[in-house]
């Protein structure tokens, strides 16, 4: 990595934004009560007291993006009421734009679009999250959006890198995960390899990511993972009668250890692999306390 590690020494378990930005977000309920209202100044309130209880429980990597509704803004409200003393370190990416405007039933939620002006556009509404910004990606890097070919977009990315001092990354996930990080790993500018960080899928149903995480760690890559719960797979569902094996091997291991199945889901994500950073995609305060004590057995 050209730049120093901007997750050195935090704690492992990361913050992502999207269900507390956007509404109808995928993200488990696991309690009726816990959907609340649509309106944004409620979203926002309920965002503002997640932010507060990371920050107070040791979590300093905030995950974000345009992509994620209202995330970016009601993060940037947070940090200017926050005591700038500790290291935080924000992540965003760029290339979705989110449609719905707060309409749980828009026919469209988002929009993918991996052109320099969409780049450009995001990236002058990202940058207000400097100096906590470090890390900025490619959101969903794929071979049919064509963001790993095209030239303009990649020497854009390598100057607001030299800039901004920023660590730049894509985030993938899907079949062809590996090739996509393959490919972005091969792509050099000016004799510098232009992305350092790789936001990727992980989980226990999901474990492709283990064939080339050698090769990123001795690149010296940082590597986040992300979908750990498996967008909810990983809870008891009669919808996935296939998986009622693990079910019960899961909860086996969650009440030895009194934790929920997230924590253990978490903690195999950490243990099995040793990324830099493992997100929690918490909605409320209660999802976020139990996705933690991931940390605290052995």
């Amino acid at each position: 990595m050209s730049n120093t590690n901007p997750l050195l020494s935090l704690p492992i378990i990361g913050l992502g934004t999207a269900a507390l930005g956007r509404p109808e977000y995928i993200n488990l309920y696991q309690n009726p009560e816990e959907r609340i209202s649509k309106d944004i100044e409620i979203y926002q309130k309920n965002a503002i007291e997640v932010l507060n209880f990371a920050y107070e429980n040791g979590v300093r990597y905030f995950d974000t993006a345009p992509g994620y509704g209202s995330a970016e803004l009601f993060l940037e409200n947070w940090l200017q009421q926050l005591v700038k003393e500790e290291q935080l370190v924000i992540g965003t990416k760029w290339g979705y734009t989110y449609t719905a405007n707060w309409k749980p039933n828009a026919t469209t939620h988002e929009v993918k679009e991996h052109s320099l002006n969409k780049l450009n556009e995001q990236w002058d509404t990202s940058k207000t999250l400097l100096p906590y910004l470090n890390i900025y990606q490619v959101h969903s890097a794929t071979f049919e959006s064509g963001i790993l070919e095209n030239k303009e977009v990649l020497n854009q990315l390598y100057e607001l890198k030299n800039k901004h001092q920023l660590t730049i990354g894509i985030t993938s996930s899907g079949e062809q995960q590996n090739q996509i990080i393959e490919k972005a790993l091969s792509i050099i500018i000016k004799g510098e390899e232009l992305f350092d960080c790789f936001q990727v899928t992980y989980n226990v149903l999901e474990q492709s990511l283990k064939k080339i995480f050698p090769e990123l760690k001795r690149r010296n890559k940082l590597v986040i993972i992300k979908e750990a719960l498996a967008n909810g797979r990983l809870f008891p569902n009669k919808q996935y009668p296939h998986y009622k094996s693990l079910y019960e091997k899961l909860q086996k291991m969650a009440t030895k250890y009194e934790v929920g199945i997230d924590a253990v889901a978490l903690r195999y994500c950490i243990d099995s692999l040793q990324p830099d950073m493992v997100l929690s995609g918490a909605f409320n305060c209660r999802q976020l306390e139990e996705n933690l004590k991931a940390l605290n057995f052995n």
